[in-house]
Protein backbone atom coordinates (compact mmCIF):
# COMPACT_ATOMS: atom_id res chain seq x y z
CA UNK A 1 0.00 0.00 0.00
CA UNK A 2 2.99 2.53 1.31
CA UNK A 3 5.08 4.47 -2.03
CA UNK A 4 8.33 1.99 -0.90
CA UNK A 5 6.55 -0.86 0.56
CA UNK A 6 7.87 -0.92 3.82
CA UNK A 7 4.20 -2.34 5.24
CA UNK A 8 3.17 -3.72 2.05
CA UNK A 9 3.80 -7.48 1.65
CA UNK A 10 4.98 -7.76 -1.61
CA UNK A 11 4.02 -10.85 -4.15
CA UNK A 12 6.20 -14.03 -5.21
CA UNK A 13 8.81 -13.70 -7.43
CA UNK A 14 10.34 -15.98 -9.95
CA UNK A 15 13.31 -16.78 -7.10
CA UNK A 16 10.60 -17.09 -3.98
CA UNK A 17 8.37 -15.03 -1.96
CA UNK A 18 9.21 -12.23 -0.78
CA UNK A 19 9.89 -11.30 2.82
CA UNK A 20 8.78 -7.09 2.59
CA UNK A 21 9.28 -5.51 6.21
CA UNK A 22 10.49 -7.65 8.84
CA UNK A 23 13.97 -6.07 8.93
CA UNK A 24 11.30 -3.03 10.40
CA UNK A 25 9.50 -5.99 12.30
CA UNK A 26 12.67 -7.22 14.16
CA UNK A 27 13.59 -3.63 14.78
CA UNK A 28 10.66 -3.31 16.83
CA UNK A 29 11.16 -6.64 18.43
CA UNK A 30 14.60 -5.56 19.66
CA UNK A 31 13.08 -2.15 21.67
CA UNK A 32 14.35 -2.90 24.90
CA UNK A 33 11.56 -0.26 26.65
CA UNK A 34 8.41 0.66 25.72
CA UNK A 35 9.71 4.19 25.15
CA UNK A 36 11.89 3.02 23.16
CA UNK A 37 9.26 0.62 21.25
CA UNK A 38 6.98 3.57 20.57
CA UNK A 39 10.05 5.79 19.53
CA UNK A 40 10.23 3.09 16.49
CA UNK A 41 6.87 3.12 15.70
CA UNK A 42 6.63 6.62 15.52
CA UNK A 43 9.38 6.74 13.22
CA UNK A 44 8.54 3.70 11.16
CA UNK A 45 5.14 5.41 10.08
CA UNK A 46 6.57 8.85 9.78
CA UNK A 47 10.46 8.65 8.41
CA UNK A 48 9.51 5.71 6.83
CA UNK A 49 5.99 5.96 5.75
CA UNK A 50 6.26 9.23 4.84
CA UNK A 51 3.39 10.34 6.94
CA UNK A 52 3.52 14.02 7.77
CA UNK A 53 2.43 14.42 11.72
CA UNK A 54 2.34 11.55 13.92
CA UNK A 55 2.13 11.42 17.51
CA UNK A 56 1.62 8.60 20.27
CA UNK A 57 0.70 9.08 23.83
CA UNK A 58 0.39 6.19 26.42
CA UNK A 59 -1.52 5.94 29.66
CA UNK A 60 0.79 5.93 32.63
CA UNK A 61 0.05 3.60 35.42
CA UNK A 62 -3.10 4.85 37.11
CA UNK A 63 -4.92 5.19 33.48
CA UNK A 64 -5.86 8.95 34.56
CA UNK A 65 -3.39 10.15 32.37
CA UNK A 66 -1.61 10.47 28.77
CA UNK A 67 1.76 11.70 28.12
CA UNK A 68 4.59 11.72 25.41
CA UNK A 69 8.04 10.47 25.58
CA UNK A 70 9.04 13.98 24.77
CA UNK A 71 8.13 15.97 27.92
CA UNK A 72 5.18 17.75 26.49
CA UNK A 73 2.38 18.35 29.18
CA UNK A 74 0.19 15.41 30.03
CA UNK A 75 -3.93 15.54 29.30
CA UNK A 76 -5.91 14.12 31.50
CA UNK A 77 -8.32 11.16 30.05
CA UNK A 78 -11.57 12.88 31.17
CA UNK A 79 -11.08 16.59 29.48
CA UNK A 80 -12.84 15.92 26.22
CA UNK A 81 -11.54 19.63 25.39
CA UNK A 82 -9.15 17.36 23.55
CA UNK A 83 -9.84 14.21 20.79
CA UNK A 84 -7.68 12.05 22.53
CA UNK A 85 -9.88 11.82 25.50
CA UNK A 86 -13.25 11.26 23.16
CA UNK A 87 -11.22 8.12 21.46
CA UNK A 88 -10.39 6.69 24.54
CA UNK A 89 -14.31 7.18 25.28
CA UNK A 90 -15.57 5.52 23.05
CA UNK A 91 -12.90 3.13 22.65
CA UNK A 92 -12.74 3.16 18.86
CA UNK A 93 -11.05 5.49 16.06
CA UNK A 94 -12.32 8.85 15.91
CA UNK A 95 -11.31 10.67 12.64
CA UNK A 96 -12.03 14.37 11.50
CA UNK A 97 -10.76 17.24 9.63
CA UNK A 98 -8.13 19.81 11.15
CA UNK A 99 -10.97 22.57 10.77
CA UNK A 100 -12.85 20.89 12.70
CA UNK A 101 -11.04 20.18 15.50
CA UNK A 102 -9.51 23.44 15.89
CA UNK A 103 -13.21 24.72 15.92
CA UNK A 104 -14.40 22.31 18.39
CA UNK A 105 -11.55 21.43 20.65
CA UNK A 106 -10.01 23.95 22.62
CA UNK A 107 -7.45 22.37 24.74
CA UNK A 108 -4.48 24.61 24.78
CA UNK A 109 -2.11 21.82 24.62
CA UNK A 110 -3.93 20.54 21.73
CA UNK A 111 -4.73 23.53 19.86
CA UNK A 112 -0.65 24.24 20.60
CA UNK A 113 0.46 20.50 18.96
CA UNK A 114 -1.57 20.62 15.26
CA UNK A 115 -1.02 24.73 15.07
CA UNK A 116 0.54 25.23 11.44
CA UNK A 117 -1.01 21.86 9.91
CA UNK A 118 -3.78 22.48 7.12
CA UNK A 119 -6.68 22.75 8.00
CA UNK A 120 -7.60 20.70 5.31
CA UNK A 121 -5.62 17.52 6.29
CA UNK A 122 -7.72 15.13 8.17
CA UNK A 123 -7.24 14.10 11.76
CA UNK A 124 -7.37 10.32 12.97
CA UNK A 125 -6.78 9.47 16.52
CA UNK A 126 -6.57 5.33 17.11
CA UNK A 127 -7.11 3.92 20.36
CA UNK A 128 -4.52 0.97 21.52
CA UNK A 129 -4.33 -1.40 23.54
CA UNK A 130 -3.86 -5.01 23.42
CA UNK A 131 -5.04 -7.26 21.31
CA UNK A 132 -5.06 -10.61 23.55
CA UNK A 133 -7.16 -11.51 26.20
CA UNK A 134 -6.51 -9.01 28.58
CA UNK A 135 -7.48 -6.32 26.33
CA UNK A 136 -5.71 -3.30 29.00
CA UNK A 137 -5.15 -0.16 27.79
CA UNK A 138 -1.87 1.89 26.44
CA UNK A 139 -2.75 4.83 25.02
CA UNK A 140 -3.60 6.65 21.88
CA UNK A 141 -1.93 7.11 18.25
CA UNK A 142 -2.69 10.39 16.52
CA UNK A 143 -1.94 10.41 12.79
CA UNK A 144 -2.44 13.92 10.77
CA UNK A 145 -2.25 14.33 6.90
CA UNK A 146 -4.19 14.58 3.41
CA UNK A 147 -7.15 12.35 3.11
CA UNK A 148 -6.18 10.28 0.00
CA UNK A 149 -2.70 9.37 2.17
CA UNK A 150 -4.31 8.11 5.37
CA UNK A 151 -7.75 6.35 4.10
CA UNK A 152 -5.65 3.73 2.27
CA UNK A 153 -3.51 3.09 4.76
CA UNK A 154 -5.57 2.78 7.85
CA UNK A 155 -7.74 0.45 5.58
CA UNK A 156 -4.80 -1.94 4.78
CA UNK A 157 -4.11 -5.20 6.22
CA UNK A 158 -0.28 -4.15 6.42
CA UNK A 159 -1.10 -1.49 9.18
CA UNK A 160 -3.65 -3.46 10.78
CA UNK A 161 -0.67 -6.01 10.98
CA UNK A 162 1.41 -3.10 12.41
CA UNK A 163 -0.44 -1.91 15.15
CA UNK A 164 -1.24 -6.03 15.88
CA UNK A 165 2.28 -6.38 16.69
CA UNK A 166 3.29 -2.84 17.77
CA UNK A 167 0.37 -3.40 21.08
CA UNK A 168 1.41 -7.16 21.23
CA UNK A 169 5.00 -6.06 21.82
CA UNK A 170 4.07 -2.96 24.29
CA UNK A 171 1.74 -4.74 26.50
CA UNK A 172 4.36 -7.28 26.80
CA UNK A 173 7.05 -5.24 27.79
CA UNK A 174 5.11 -3.53 30.43
CA UNK A 175 4.02 -6.85 31.93
CA UNK A 176 7.45 -7.83 32.08
CA UNK A 177 8.49 -4.70 33.99
CA UNK A 178 5.65 -5.06 36.19
CA UNK A 179 6.74 -8.65 37.16
CA UNK A 180 10.05 -7.22 37.60
CA UNK A 181 8.77 -4.88 39.68
CA UNK A 182 6.71 -6.79 41.51
CA UNK A 183 9.72 -9.84 42.08
CA UNK A 184 11.95 -6.98 42.93
CA UNK A 185 9.35 -6.11 45.53
CA UNK A 186 9.58 -9.05 46.95
CA UNK A 187 12.79 -9.75 47.08
CA UNK A 188 13.35 -6.57 49.16
CA UNK A 189 10.84 -7.66 51.58
CA UNK A 190 12.36 -11.23 51.77
CA UNK A 191 15.52 -9.55 52.41
CA UNK A 192 13.73 -7.08 55.16
CA UNK A 193 12.54 -9.88 56.71
CA UNK A 194 15.56 -11.75 56.65
CA UNK A 195 17.81 -8.84 57.90
CA UNK A 196 15.26 -8.42 60.48
CA UNK A 197 15.43 -12.15 61.65
CA UNK A 198 19.63 -11.80 61.48
CA UNK A 199 19.00 -8.41 63.75
CA UNK A 200 17.04 -10.31 66.16
CA UNK A 201 19.49 -12.91 66.14
CA UNK A 202 22.71 -11.22 66.92
CA UNK A 203 20.65 -9.18 69.65
CA UNK A 204 19.57 -12.70 71.14
CA UNK A 205 23.28 -13.41 70.81
CA UNK A 206 24.51 -10.26 72.63
CA UNK A 207 21.69 -10.82 75.43
CA UNK A 208 24.28 -14.16 76.74
CA UNK A 209 26.70 -11.35 78.28
CA UNK A 210 24.40 -8.33 77.97
CA UNK A 211 21.91 -9.42 80.52
CA UNK A 212 18.57 -7.64 81.15
CA UNK A 213 14.63 -7.63 79.23
CA UNK A 214 14.21 -3.94 80.57
CA UNK A 215 13.23 -1.64 77.43
CA UNK A 216 16.36 -0.24 78.17
CA UNK A 217 18.68 -2.78 77.43
CA UNK A 218 17.09 -4.05 74.71
CA UNK A 219 17.19 -0.95 72.80
CA UNK A 220 20.79 -1.20 73.97
CA UNK A 221 21.55 -4.41 72.11
CA UNK A 222 19.78 -3.12 69.03
CA UNK A 223 21.91 0.17 68.68
CA UNK A 224 24.89 -1.88 69.28
CA UNK A 225 23.75 -4.91 66.20
CA UNK A 226 23.66 -1.61 64.03
CA UNK A 227 26.73 -0.14 64.76
CA UNK A 228 28.41 -3.52 64.17
CA UNK A 229 26.87 -3.35 60.79
CA UNK A 230 28.90 -0.15 60.05
CA UNK A 231 32.69 0.31 60.22
CA UNK A 232 31.98 3.77 62.08
CA UNK A 233 34.08 4.69 65.26
CA UNK A 234 31.91 4.24 68.27
CA UNK A 235 31.73 6.26 71.34
CA UNK A 236 30.22 4.91 74.79
CA UNK A 237 29.64 6.69 77.00
CA UNK A 238 28.05 5.87 80.58
CA UNK A 239 28.54 5.54 84.43
CA UNK A 240 31.41 3.56 85.69
CA UNK A 241 30.62 -0.11 85.93
CA UNK A 242 27.67 -0.16 83.55
CA UNK A 243 29.34 -2.95 81.29
CA UNK A 244 31.34 -0.34 78.64
CA UNK A 245 33.88 -3.13 78.29
CA UNK A 246 30.94 -5.96 77.21
CA UNK A 247 29.54 -3.66 74.85
CA UNK A 248 32.65 -3.07 73.14
CA UNK A 249 33.65 -6.67 72.51
CA UNK A 250 29.66 -7.49 71.91
CA UNK A 251 30.21 -4.78 69.24
CA UNK A 252 32.93 -6.85 67.69
CA UNK A 253 31.57 -10.46 67.97
CA UNK A 254 28.72 -9.26 66.20
CA UNK A 255 30.33 -7.41 63.59
CA UNK A 256 32.04 -8.44 60.69
CA UNK A 257 35.48 -8.42 62.43
CA UNK A 258 34.67 -10.96 64.78
CA UNK A 259 37.32 -13.11 63.19
CA UNK A 260 40.17 -10.28 63.79
CA UNK A 261 41.83 -10.13 67.15
CA UNK A 262 40.04 -7.64 69.87
CA UNK A 263 42.68 -6.01 72.10
CA UNK A 264 41.75 -3.45 74.91
CA UNK A 265 43.44 -1.05 76.94
CA UNK A 266 42.43 1.06 79.89
CA UNK A 267 44.04 5.02 79.22
CA UNK A 268 43.78 5.37 82.76
CA UNK A 269 45.57 2.81 84.62
CA UNK A 270 49.01 2.99 82.48
CA UNK A 271 51.12 5.98 83.26
CA UNK A 272 51.30 8.70 80.84
CA UNK A 273 55.22 7.32 79.99
CA UNK A 274 53.82 3.97 78.86
CA UNK A 275 50.68 4.47 77.16
CA UNK A 276 52.30 5.94 73.66
CA UNK A 277 54.35 3.02 73.83
CA UNK A 278 51.81 0.90 74.40
CA UNK A 279 49.65 1.93 71.58
CA UNK A 280 51.89 2.39 68.70
CA UNK A 281 54.73 0.21 69.99
CA UNK A 282 58.80 0.68 69.55
CA UNK A 283 61.99 0.17 67.61
CA UNK A 284 64.59 -1.17 69.22
CA UNK A 285 66.98 1.05 70.79
CA UNK A 286 63.75 3.88 70.48
CA UNK A 287 64.55 4.60 74.36
CA UNK A 288 66.64 3.18 77.49
CA UNK A 289 65.27 0.07 77.90
CA UNK A 290 64.13 -1.01 74.58
CA UNK A 291 66.59 -4.21 74.06
CA UNK A 292 64.09 -5.18 71.07
CA UNK A 293 61.50 -4.00 68.83
CA UNK A 294 57.68 -3.99 69.95
CA UNK A 295 54.20 -4.34 68.18
CA UNK A 296 52.06 -2.18 70.09
CA UNK A 297 47.84 -2.31 70.49
CA UNK A 298 47.43 -0.61 67.27
CA UNK A 299 49.25 -3.04 65.18
CA UNK A 300 48.26 -6.35 66.69
CA UNK A 301 44.41 -4.98 66.36
CA UNK A 302 44.81 -4.92 62.62
CA UNK A 303 42.01 -6.73 60.87
CA UNK A 304 39.66 -6.50 64.37
CA UNK A 305 38.87 -4.28 66.95
CA UNK A 306 40.56 -1.81 69.39
CA UNK A 307 38.91 -0.70 72.75
CA UNK A 308 40.26 2.41 74.47
CA UNK A 309 38.47 2.27 78.10
CA UNK A 310 39.12 6.03 79.82
CA UNK A 311 39.37 8.27 76.71
CA UNK A 312 39.03 11.19 78.88
CA UNK A 313 42.26 10.47 80.25
CA UNK A 314 44.22 10.54 77.40
CA UNK A 315 47.17 13.25 77.32
CA UNK A 316 46.41 15.32 74.84
CA UNK A 317 49.49 15.30 73.25
CA UNK A 318 48.46 11.64 72.27
CA UNK A 319 44.93 12.57 71.42
CA UNK A 320 46.50 14.27 68.45
CA UNK A 321 48.38 10.99 66.91
CA UNK A 322 45.40 8.83 68.07
CA UNK A 323 43.33 11.27 65.24
CA UNK A 324 45.99 10.98 62.59
CA UNK A 325 45.80 7.66 62.61
CA UNK A 326 41.40 7.66 62.77
CA UNK A 327 42.15 10.20 59.60
CA UNK A 328 44.72 8.54 58.00
CA UNK A 329 44.75 4.76 58.66
CA UNK A 330 48.62 5.10 59.48
CA UNK A 331 50.83 5.35 62.76
CA UNK A 332 54.54 5.27 63.58
CA UNK A 333 55.71 3.26 66.03
CA UNK A 334 58.23 5.08 68.47
CA UNK A 335 62.21 5.23 67.10
CA UNK A 336 60.57 3.65 63.68
CA UNK A 337 61.59 5.43 60.37
CA UNK A 338 58.56 3.87 58.24
CA UNK A 339 55.16 4.43 59.01
CA UNK A 340 52.67 1.01 59.08
CA UNK A 341 49.53 1.05 57.92
CA UNK A 342 46.64 -0.62 60.19
CA UNK A 343 42.98 -1.34 59.23
CA UNK A 344 40.56 -1.07 62.46
CA UNK A 345 37.66 -0.42 64.15
CA UNK A 346 37.93 1.74 67.45
CA UNK A 347 35.25 1.58 70.25
CA UNK A 348 36.13 4.85 72.86
CA UNK A 349 34.00 4.73 76.20
CA UNK A 350 34.22 7.37 79.36
CA UNK A 351 32.11 7.72 82.18
CA UNK A 352 33.54 11.38 82.22
CA UNK A 353 31.62 14.41 80.69
CA UNK A 354 34.10 15.05 77.41
CA UNK A 355 31.64 18.37 76.47
CA UNK A 356 33.34 19.31 80.26
CA UNK A 357 36.96 17.99 79.45
CA UNK A 358 36.78 19.78 76.05
CA UNK A 359 36.19 23.59 77.49
CA UNK A 360 38.56 22.92 80.02
CA UNK A 361 41.15 22.08 77.50
CA UNK A 362 41.84 18.28 78.26
CA UNK A 363 40.45 16.99 75.34
CA UNK A 364 40.56 17.46 71.74
CA UNK A 365 37.41 18.93 69.97
CA UNK A 366 37.93 17.20 66.65
CA UNK A 367 38.95 14.04 68.25
CA UNK A 368 35.41 14.05 70.50
CA UNK A 369 33.68 14.07 67.03
CA UNK A 370 35.90 11.79 65.38
CA UNK A 371 34.86 9.23 68.24
CA UNK A 372 31.79 9.64 68.07
CA UNK A 373 30.60 8.52 64.71
CA UNK A 374 27.93 6.39 66.24
CA UNK A 375 27.84 7.67 70.02
CA UNK A 376 25.93 4.81 72.27
CA UNK A 377 24.96 5.87 75.43
CA UNK A 378 24.81 3.22 78.25
CA UNK A 379 21.59 2.87 80.52
CA UNK A 380 22.62 3.33 84.76
CA UNK A 381 21.20 0.32 86.82
CA UNK A 382 18.80 2.96 88.51
CA UNK A 383 17.18 3.08 84.49
CA UNK A 384 16.80 -0.68 84.55
CA UNK A 385 15.63 -1.78 88.01
CA UNK A 386 14.09 -4.59 86.68
CA UNK A 387 16.88 -6.42 85.42
CA UNK A 388 18.35 -6.93 88.94
CA UNK A 389 16.77 -10.51 90.08
CA UNK A 390 18.22 -11.33 86.20
CA UNK A 391 21.33 -9.89 86.64
CA UNK A 392 21.45 -11.01 90.42
CA UNK A 393 20.75 -14.84 89.41
CA UNK A 394 23.22 -14.95 86.86
CA UNK A 395 25.93 -13.75 89.34
CA UNK A 396 24.74 -16.58 91.42
CA UNK A 397 25.94 -18.77 89.27
CA UNK A 398 28.64 -17.29 87.52
CA UNK A 399 30.13 -17.16 91.54
CA UNK A 400 29.25 -21.22 92.04
CA UNK A 401 30.43 -22.18 89.20
CA UNK A 402 33.99 -19.56 90.05
CA UNK A 403 34.31 -20.82 92.68
CA UNK A 404 33.10 -24.59 92.63
CA UNK A 405 29.97 -23.89 95.06
CA UNK A 406 27.13 -26.14 95.49
CA UNK A 407 23.61 -24.03 94.05
CA UNK A 408 22.64 -20.70 96.37
CA UNK A 409 19.12 -19.64 95.67
CA UNK A 410 18.12 -16.08 96.18
CA UNK A 411 15.23 -15.12 98.70
CA UNK A 412 12.92 -12.59 98.36
CA UNK A 413 13.27 -10.94 100.93
CA UNK A 414 16.91 -10.35 99.66
CA UNK A 415 16.05 -9.60 96.23
CA UNK A 416 13.14 -6.77 97.61
CA UNK A 417 16.77 -5.45 99.49
CA UNK A 418 18.82 -5.36 96.32
CA UNK A 419 15.78 -3.62 94.67
CA UNK A 420 16.03 -0.44 96.98
CA UNK A 421 19.28 -0.15 96.90
CA UNK A 422 21.06 2.93 94.87
CA UNK A 423 23.91 1.78 92.49
CA UNK A 424 26.24 4.53 92.10
CA UNK A 425 28.58 1.47 90.99
CA UNK A 426 25.69 0.02 88.67
CA UNK A 427 25.75 -3.52 87.48
CA UNK A 428 29.59 -4.17 88.47
CA UNK A 429 28.68 -2.94 92.30
CA UNK A 430 25.31 -5.53 92.15
CA UNK A 431 28.33 -7.76 90.77
CA UNK A 432 30.39 -7.35 94.30
CA UNK A 433 27.20 -7.26 96.48
CA UNK A 434 26.11 -10.73 95.13
CA UNK A 435 29.77 -12.19 95.16
CA UNK A 436 30.13 -10.73 99.05
CA UNK A 437 26.70 -12.59 99.71
CA UNK A 438 27.39 -15.84 98.08
CA UNK A 439 30.55 -15.82 100.21
CA UNK A 440 28.37 -15.43 103.32
CA UNK A 441 26.03 -18.32 102.56
CA UNK A 442 26.18 -22.03 103.12
CA UNK A 443 25.35 -24.22 99.74
CA UNK A 444 22.13 -25.17 99.30
CA UNK A 445 21.15 -21.91 100.99
CA UNK A 446 19.18 -18.61 99.81
CA UNK A 447 21.01 -15.76 100.34
CA UNK A 448 18.99 -13.82 103.10
CA UNK A 449 19.15 -9.74 104.16
CA UNK A 450 21.48 -10.08 106.55
CA UNK A 451 24.35 -11.83 104.06
CA UNK A 452 24.25 -8.62 102.06
CA UNK A 453 26.79 -5.97 102.89
CA UNK A 454 25.70 -2.64 104.62
CA UNK A 455 24.36 -0.12 102.30
CA UNK A 456 27.10 2.34 101.54
CA UNK A 457 25.00 5.54 102.69
CA UNK A 458 26.06 8.81 102.27
CA UNK A 459 26.88 11.12 104.82
CA UNK A 460 25.21 14.70 104.73
CA UNK A 461 28.36 17.22 103.14
CA UNK A 462 28.90 18.86 106.92
CA UNK A 463 29.07 15.37 108.62
CA UNK A 464 31.64 14.13 106.43
CA UNK A 465 33.81 16.97 106.19
CA UNK A 466 33.98 17.14 110.00
CA UNK A 467 34.63 13.10 110.07
CA UNK A 468 37.70 14.05 106.80
CA UNK A 469 39.04 17.27 109.10
CA UNK A 470 39.53 14.94 112.17
CA UNK A 471 43.00 14.15 111.92
CA UNK A 472 43.46 18.13 112.50
CA UNK A 473 41.72 18.89 114.91
CA UNK A 474 43.92 19.56 118.33
CA UNK A 475 46.81 18.68 116.23
CA UNK A 476 47.51 21.86 114.29
CA UNK A 477 48.78 23.89 117.15
CA UNK A 478 51.62 20.90 116.99
CA UNK A 479 52.60 21.35 113.13
CA UNK A 480 55.90 21.84 112.51
CA UNK A 481 56.15 20.73 109.41
CA UNK A 482 53.70 22.02 107.10
CA UNK A 483 54.60 19.88 103.90
CA UNK A 484 54.61 16.53 106.04
CA UNK A 485 50.69 17.86 107.73
CA UNK A 486 49.65 18.17 104.36
CA UNK A 487 50.80 15.11 102.92
CA UNK A 488 49.22 12.61 106.02
CA UNK A 489 45.86 14.66 105.27
CA UNK A 490 46.01 13.61 101.58
CA UNK A 491 47.07 10.22 102.91
CA UNK A 492 44.07 9.85 105.53
CA UNK A 493 41.58 11.37 103.11
CA UNK A 494 42.25 9.51 99.88
CA UNK A 495 42.36 6.25 102.24
CA UNK A 496 39.10 7.17 104.03
CA UNK A 497 37.61 7.66 100.77
CA UNK A 498 38.73 4.31 99.32
CA UNK A 499 37.16 2.65 102.61
CA UNK A 500 34.28 4.20 101.92
CA UNK A 501 34.28 2.97 97.99
CA UNK A 502 35.05 -0.59 99.32
CA UNK A 503 38.22 0.31 97.12
CA UNK A 504 36.63 1.37 94.09
CA UNK A 505 39.30 3.57 92.93
CA UNK A 506 37.14 4.78 89.97
CA UNK A 507 34.55 6.32 92.53
CA UNK A 508 36.73 7.26 94.89
CA UNK A 509 38.53 9.55 92.33
CA UNK A 510 35.23 10.91 90.61
CA UNK A 511 33.96 12.03 94.45
CA UNK A 512 37.63 13.79 94.68
CA UNK A 513 37.42 15.16 91.17
CA UNK A 514 40.67 13.65 90.44
CA UNK A 515 41.69 12.10 87.25
CA UNK A 516 41.49 7.79 88.12
CA UNK A 517 45.17 8.12 86.74
CA UNK A 518 46.03 10.80 88.93
CA UNK A 519 44.84 9.17 92.21
CA UNK A 520 46.75 5.66 91.07
CA UNK A 521 49.93 8.02 91.04
CA UNK A 522 48.89 9.78 94.28
CA UNK A 523 48.51 6.00 96.41
CA UNK A 524 52.05 5.16 94.95
CA UNK A 525 53.45 8.27 95.56
CA UNK A 526 51.59 8.09 99.39
CA UNK A 527 52.40 4.13 99.71
CA UNK A 528 48.84 3.74 100.09
CA UNK A 529 49.07 1.01 97.83
CA UNK A 530 51.31 -1.66 100.24
CA UNK A 531 49.41 -2.88 102.80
Amino acid sequence: MSRDGVLQAGGATASGPALVGMGEALRLVESRTPAELRRRGVALLGDRQGLPWVRCLALDASGRWLGDDDDRPRLACDDFRHPYAHAIRRGERLALGLGEARSRLDHEAFQEAVAGLPAAWRLVVQPLRARDGQREWLGVLALAGPAAELEPLLASADFQAFETLWCHLWAWQIRQRDERQHQALLRDSLAKLNDGARRRGLSERLGQDIRGGSPAIRALRDQLVRAAETHLAVLLQGETGTGKDLVARGIHEVSSRAEGPFMAINCAAIPESLLESELFGHARGAFSGADRAREGLLGQADGGTLFLDEIGDMPLALQAKLLRVLESGRYRPLGASEERRVDLRLVAATHQPLHRRIREGAFRADLYYRLGQFPLALPALRERREDIPELALAFIADFCRREGREDIGLGRAALRALGERDYPGNVRELKNLIDYACAMTRDGEDIVPEALPPAGLPREPDEAAGAEAAPLRGASEEVADLRRALRDYEATLIRQRLDRFDGNRSLAAESLGLPKRTLAHKCRQLQLDTP
